[in-house]
């Protein structure tokens, strides 16, 4: 026996067992019990238009909020940190590494309550706009550093021959590094982008109005009022909601990442 037919039997092999693990679960399942559980077609049928026009439709919303801040941010503190001037470097490694080491959920607690008593000030949106501003707080240290590794896989020559030329150091970065930096970072980007739609789950601490709920939110509320009380029918129309929306995203990234590799 070759190689290559030894190889296709060990697939052929571990296929098989998968097929003998996933019926053998299959069949000892109590599939009335799951069906009733978490697949109640009431909660389909008569939750599914808050689930898209208030669950989906905030959560995208609240994502695209938390990423363009928290783009902002990370540009202005990749900057400071390539700066030649010291505590301005001082200052933005500083942020990147309290918010990289805090949790999502303490930072919004943090900015929707703590600030507040502290301070006597909140953000615009009340809890909402606090848990959002937390969330571009916490997304932006991450994307910093992706944005400045894209930057310092740049060519140097690129920036030599353009301050060759009689650029200027800004200039240059904004024309010439910034554009190919953002070239090489949209992979992660997109992943951070993915990242945020799940974390926007944990703006429930927050408390939220009927129209502001999210996805994790609705769920959890359905599943004490409604059709589908006292089953988990609405976490799986959740989860197959954040699905619909992260798969779409998750192939979009390796898509780029295989026509990265190719040009390379």
């Amino acid at each position: 026996m070759t190689r290559t037919q030894r190889q296709r039997g060990v697939r052929v092999s571990l296929y098989a067992l998968f097929v003998i693990l996933v019926g053998g679960l299959w069949l000892v399942a109590d599939q009335e019990a799951i069906r009733d559980n978490f697949f109640m077609r009431e909660g389909f049928t008569e939750n599914w238009q808050a689930f898209v026009t208030i669950g989906a439709k905030n959560t995208i919303l609240y994502t695209l909020i938390a990423f363009v801040g928290g783009f902002v941010l990370a540009v202005l503190l990749v900057l400071m940190k390539l700066a030649p001037i010291a505590p301005f470097r001082w200052l933005a490694t500083a942020y990147i590494e309290l918010f990289r080491g805090l949790p999502a959920l303490v930072v919004i607690l943090f900015m929707a309550f703590g600030v507040p008593i502290a301070f006597g000030w909140r953000p615009p949106g009340g809890t909402i706009g606090a848990g959002l501003v937390a969330l571009m707080l916490v997304a932006a240290a991450y994307m910093a550093e992706t944005l400045r590794a894209g930057i310092e896989a740049v060519p140097k020559g690129q920036t030599e021959a353009a301050r060759s030329l009689g650029m200027s150091g800004p200039w240059t970065m904004a024309t010439v590094v910034m554009p190919q930096a953002l070239r090489i970072v949209i992979p992660p980007l997109t992943n951070e982008l993915v990242i945020l739609i799940k974390d926007t789950s944990l703006l429930f601490v927050v408390g939220m109005a009927a129209n502001e709920k999210e996805l994790t939110t609705m769920a959890r509320d359905f599943m004490t009022s409604g059709p589908s009380a006292g089953t988990a029918t609405s976490l799986v129309f959740a989860c197959l909601m954040y699905l619909v929306i992260t798969l779409p995203l998750t192939r979009v990234v390796a898509w780029l990442e295989r026509r990265q590799k190719r040009s390379r």
